[in-house]
């Protein structure tokens, strides 16, 4: 269970994040966190929250977003929010490290994911982006569908898919969470 003050590395991605208010603390109003992402970081996959919203306020560096179909540079005080279902990532447009807040709103399983995606990387169980293996993948994501899902394709498409890749993981091992997660 995350606490505040918690810290998750990706060495995968290149970013630190340190939790500031959690979904426990919220009683599952928002979770934030601090995020420091290394010159050349950035989050694993372009992706879409399809209930919750994302706010973005850069302290220290350049944070590079795509928001649907835009691109932009943040410095220090500007801040984007990112509305639900909207495709986007983000990465560190600097030569130095980016540091900014991350606050989703409502909590929904997002510190659950967080810690099971950067808990594989820190174990080597993900690929240089930093992805899982596809079983190991459809059996996250389906226990976390209603918190990310791909940009594409459809997410009913996306739901059949894991239908199948989900059971196929289980009898595999793989678990949804970061407790288990070592299989």
């Amino acid at each position: 269970m995350i606490r505040q003050g918690d810290r998750l590395e990706n060495p995968i991605t290149g970013e630190v994040l340190i939790f500031r208010h959690t979904a426990r603390e919220t009683g599952g109003e928002t979770v934030q966190v601090e995020a420091i992402v290394r010159p050349d970081g950035l989050v694993a996959a372009a992706h879409v929250h399809p209930y919750q919203t994302e706010r973005f306020e850069v302290l220290d560096g350049q944070l590079g977003l795509r928001l649907g179909d835009h691109d932009l540079i943040a410095g220090p005080g500007d801040v984007a929010t990112v509305e639900p279902g909207t495709p986007h990532r983000f990465w560190n447009a600097g030569q130095d490290e980016a540091r900014f807040l991350c606050e989703i709103r409502p909590a929904l399983e997002f510190e659950s994911l967080i810690e099971t995606m950067f808990t594989l990387a820190a174990e080597g169980k993900t690929n240089r982006k930093g992805m899982p293996n596809l079983l190991r993948l459809a059996v996250v994501a389906r226990s976390h569908f209603d918190t990310v899902r791909l940009p594409f394709p459809p997410a009913a498409l996306q739901r059949a898919a894991l239908a199948i890749g989900a059971p196929l993981g289980r009898m595999l091992g793989y678990q949804a969470t970061a407790i288990g997660a070592t299989a």
